[in-house]
């Protein structure tokens, strides 16, 4: 892929929006969830990072980007401190988050969402809708959270697995539920970076030090030839690989994950950072950031960590999840 060519052309190569709802019959107003807040952890799961946030350089001005993604211009931030999960949200967390509030997630109430076509028995594959231009993603009837591939699938055995196949809306209301929010962009990338300043990965510049994988992307020829250097086919556990230097686990690459902010490319250079920048008032896509299990360097490769994309609030993947923060004094 060019890294010069048109965003709109590129995103649904990462992450294919679902349909206007008014085309399919469904409503979709956000259940409300009426419940007390607990405590984000659980299933073992640490607790949020403390984070003191402060002035970073946030985008890339680098050649290897997508321009049009609005990668850059590199501009100072200033955030205010905050506290974020070192972990994107598992099944085990999602499934008593549903358990206390009867939550029915977006994937429910359509019936249907995105997969990747060869994960599906050939069978599905034949009665699931085809995505234009990019075939390897599948609308499957039956698909959610609780049947990743689709009917004859569950997430048995994958409770410390991201949760997939959960809306914008869905990750805001399982926040909400956990006392905290979706991380704003900016937050996003300051707590991705762990502290190391305009690298490529949350470790450095090269993707594979000494040999060493670092995070869940593709090997391979994208999208026919998976070698699986990397042991892991789909999603991997959350707390797979190192860390990073604030202790945050899978910035780049297994699932995307969801931002509170509205997408938009139109970012300056300022004169003085930007105090605590949360986007746009309004839009129609909202920012996902850090990658997935098939990015690969030949065909997409954001999961560098400045590198972004987006997806409508109510689409929904197999490749799609997210992580909480919470407020320093929450």
């Amino acid at each position: 892929m060019n890294h010069t060519e048109d965003a709109s052309a590129s995103h649904s190569c990462c992450t294919p929006s679902r349909q206007p709802s008014s085309q399919l019959g469904v409503e979709t107003s956000l259940l409300s969830v009426a419940v007390s807040r607990v405590p984000a952890t659980g299933d073992g799961i640490r607790e949020p990072v403390p984070l003191p946030g402060g002035e970073f350089l946030m985008g890339t001005d680098s050649a290897e980007g997508f321009a049009a993604d609005g990668e850059g211009p590199v501009r100072a931030v200033r955030l205010s401190p905050f506290r974020i999960a070192p972990y994107a949200v598992t099944n085990a967390q999602f499934g008593a988050f549903v358990e206390a509030t009867g939550h029915v997630t977006d994937a429910e109430r359509f019936g249907w969402s995105y997969v990747f076509a060869s994960f599906l028995p050939a069978a599905l594959r034949r009665i699931s809708d085809r995505v234009p231009g990019t075939p390897w993603w599948c609308g499957v009837r039956g698909a959610s959270w609780r049947a990743p591939e689709g009917p004859g699938s569950d997430a048995d055995g994958r409770g410390r697995h991201p949760v997939v196949h959960v809306s914008w809306r869905d990750a805001q209301a399982y926040c909400a539920w956990a006392g905290g929010r979706l991380p704003t962009e900016a937050e996003w990338e300051y707590a991705a970076r762990g502290g190391l300043e305009q690298r490529r990965y949350p470790w450095g510049d090269e993707l594979t030090p000494g040999g060493e994988h670092r995070c869940n992307i593709w090997q391979g020829h994208f999208p026919t030839k998976n070698t699986l250097d990397d042991g892991h086919r789909g999603a991997a556990p959350v707390d797979t690989y190192a860390p990073n230097g604030f202790g945050l686990y899978n910035t780049a690459g297994n699932v995307w994950e969801w931002c509170a902010d509205w997408w938009t490319t139109d970012h300056n250079r300022q004169d003085t950072p930007a105090n605590d920048p949360t986007g746009p008032a309004e839009g129609t896509a909202k920012v996902i950031r850090g990658g997935s299990y098939l990015c690969h360097d030949s065909y997409c490769n954001r999961y560098r960590v400045a590198a972004r994309t987006s997806n409508t609030p109510d689409s929904t993947t197999g490749h799609m999840g997210f992580r909480c923060v919470f407020d320093a004094d929450a």
